[in-house]
């Protein structure tokens, strides 16, 4: 049976693996060690991996600005999907998220992520059309 725990930066090799293999997650510069560690500083108590057998088989990375919550890397195993696995790991973040005052959250989804889109409908998200998300590299 797997089991939720926070996120640690001893887990992101394993996680480097799950994202890189996942469709649907965007890895970037922003998934070095580094930019992790000061995303898990900024954000504690916010991020969570699934385990099972000392394997990680699910990720979600939550984190806020202050006023709204962010999930990203949603992950779950291809072999573990079906489970609410990925659903349980949402929860988490959103349940830290709400107990740090924490009112509303958002995600990103990749356009043509069908099974994405599709998971975030059944867990009770809300696609928004109204705006667009535009994005500048700083470096």
């Amino acid at each position: 049976m797997e089991q939720l725990r926070l996120m640690q930066m001893t887990d992101h090799e394993q996680m480097m693996a799950l994202w890189e293999k996942s469709d649907g997650v965007v890895v970037s510069e922003a998934d070095t060690p580094t930019e992790l560690a000061q995303f898990l500083q900024r954000n504690p108590g916010l991020s969570y991996v699934a385990e099972q057998d000392g394997q990680i088989i699910g990720t979600v990375l939550g984190g806020h600005d202050g006023r709204r919550g962010f999930l990203y890397h949603l992950a779950v195993e291809q072999a573990h999907r079906g489970r609410r696995l990925g659903q349980r790991l949402a929860e988490a973040c959103l349940h830290s998220l709400a107990e740090q005052g924490i009112t509303k959250c958002h995600i990103f989804v990749v356009a043509d992520n069908e099974d994405g889109q599709r998971f975030w409908t059944r867990c009770g998200w809300e696609k928004r059309d109204t705006f667009f998300v535009y994005s500048r590299s700083l470096a």
